[in-house]
């Protein structure tokens, strides 16, 4: 595992925030603050962009650096060591890539999940069967017990939609309905797979609403896939994390935490939500094609 994907992914993030508007604060450059703490420039912008966990000693440094109070000390601090705890991620090794284990490490301390999918089931929907099916076309000379790790990491992920502490956060979501009809070979574990998602929208945390094709295109159609992550208020000045929007392509994924950035994806899922079905409407045609399957 490389530092990127060691450590706590929040705890990461709000202490590189907190140390930004200390140092800016204090009116400290970049290069100031690297020369003054014997470190590369890119160390100090690592840290501040919640990138690697950060040695106590190291914040402790900087806060003497940008005469920080002893109350913020004692807060930096605390975050330090929260860095450095590792996620149940990690005990799966390299077969989970970096820029991945940081949105895992963002999903499992998200409030709110807001997801829109024109393609696939999201992973935290899926059902063993389809996720299987899913990796063996995206890695074909990936080994099957690698492949199984993959798989095993999407299926615990879920485990957050049913978890009591902390309290599970509420999911909505919207897929398209080329999402239903686009079957695996394997019909009987589609029709798994479906009804699995009727069980999963049971949940009094879990919105599930289908965009018929009828709709006509959303502003999502220049989007694509993406997932708007909310997260509770911080204590002490260390700020909320803020809303943050994922976008994953094969390669890797964007981040976007800034609020024009936001703000623009907020409007996309508006719209979703004007042309989406009902949660009751959803569900008919859910039944709807599973009943299909059977003809």
């Amino acid at each position: 595992m490389t530092d990127e994907t060691s450590g706590s992914t929040v705890p990461r993030r709000q202490l590189g925030r907190l140390l930004t508007q200390l140092r800016e604060d204090a009116s400290v450059t970049l290069d100031a603050a690297a020369a003054a703490l014997d470190c590369s420039r890119q160390k100090v912008w690592r840290i501040e962009k919640g990138l690697v966990p950060v040695r106590v000693v190291d914040a402790r440094a900087m806060c003497a650096l940008y005469r920080v109070p002893e109350d913020m000390k004692e807060i930096v601090a605390a975050l330090a060591k929260e860095t450095r705890a590792k996620g149940w991620w990690h005990s799966y090794g390299d077969v989970v890539p970096s820029w991945f284990s940081l949105y895992v490490g963002l999903e499992s301390s998200a409030t709110a999940l807001r997801q829109y999918d024109a393609e696939l089931i999201p992973g935290l929907l899926q059902t063993r069967e389809y996720a299987t099916e899913l990796f063996r076309r995206k890695n074909p000379t990936m080994s099957g017990e690698d492949r199984e790790k993959l798989v095993e990491v999407r299926l615990q992920r879920q485990g957050i939609l049913v978890r009591r502490l902390p309290a599970a956060p509420t999911l909505r979501v919207v897929l398209s309905e080329a999402v239903l009809r686009r079957a695996i070979p394997d019909r009987r574990a589609m029709v798994g797979q479906l009804r699995h998602l009727l069980d999963v929208a049971a949940l009094p945390n879990v919105s599930l609403r289908v965009l018929p094709l009828a709709a006509g295109p959303p502003l999502a159609s220049e989007t694509g896939t993406f997932v708007l992550l909310g997260f509770a208020q911080a204590l002490g000045r260390a700020s909320s994390e803020p809303t943050t929007v994922y976008l994953e392509n094969i390669t890797g994924a964007l981040y976007l935490d800034k609020p024009t950035e936001v703000a623009a994806f907020e409007h996309v899922w508006s719209d979703l939500e004007a042309l989406a079905s009902s949660e009751a409407e959803s569900e008919k045609m859910i039944t709807s094609i599973i009943e299909e399957h059977h003809d």
